[in-house]
């Protein structure tokens, strides 16, 4: 069989994309809630943040393959990588702060989060899973990168957005 993207325009391939990220995290939150029914909350989130732990260091590889990336190159390469994530697609992201050496990212957006809202559920408390996904990614792209969670639920945060992330470059 012939690889169908190989007849699409930039339009359909760019939906074609964007269906797969939509699949993708879809899974991802079948595949916590079938283990938070069997096991719980708590464990779910053991699980969810020992997948995000290699998940994350493999899509940060990926996308510096993709983007001819090499390692250690800073903020600057982890705030390219940022904007190459599924995530990306799917969500609203900002960099509220940049410098050479130290960056501030935000999820204004998210989709977990919004169709939880929509539902009238509490926020998702992603936080825990949130420090080893975005703390693995970074120190993929630079090993001197140091992540730490400005705000995340189950922390307040305001109505603007969801969570919000600092990343330093540590020399040493």
């Amino acid at each position: 069989m012939q690889d169908p993207s190989l007849d699409m325009n930039e339009s359909e391939l760019r939906s074609w994309l964007l269906d797969a990220a939509k699949l993708w995290l879809a899974h991802d939150g079948l595949w916590f809630q079938a283990v938070e029914a069997q096991q719980g909350i708590k464990q779910a989130i053991i699980h969810d943040a020992e997948a995000w732990g290699q998940f994350s260091p493999i899509e940060a590889k990926r996308i510096m393959k993709r983007l001819g990336i090499e390692s250690g190159g800073g903020i600057a390469a982890l705030v390219q990588c940022l904007n190459h994530r599924l995530y990306a697609l799917l969500n609203r992201q900002e960099l509220v702060k940049k410098s050479k050496k130290h960056c501030i990212f935000r999820m204004r957006t998210c989709r977990v989060q919004d169709a939880r809202k929509r539902k009238g559920l509490p926020d998702f408390p992603c936080k825990e899973v949130g420090l080893i996904e975005y703390t693995t990614f970074a120190s993929t792209i630079d090993s001197r990168i140091k992540t730490r969670c400005v705000g995340c639920p189950p922390d307040e945060h305001p109505d603007e957005w969801w969570c919000t992330w600092e990343f330093t470059v540590e020399e040493g």
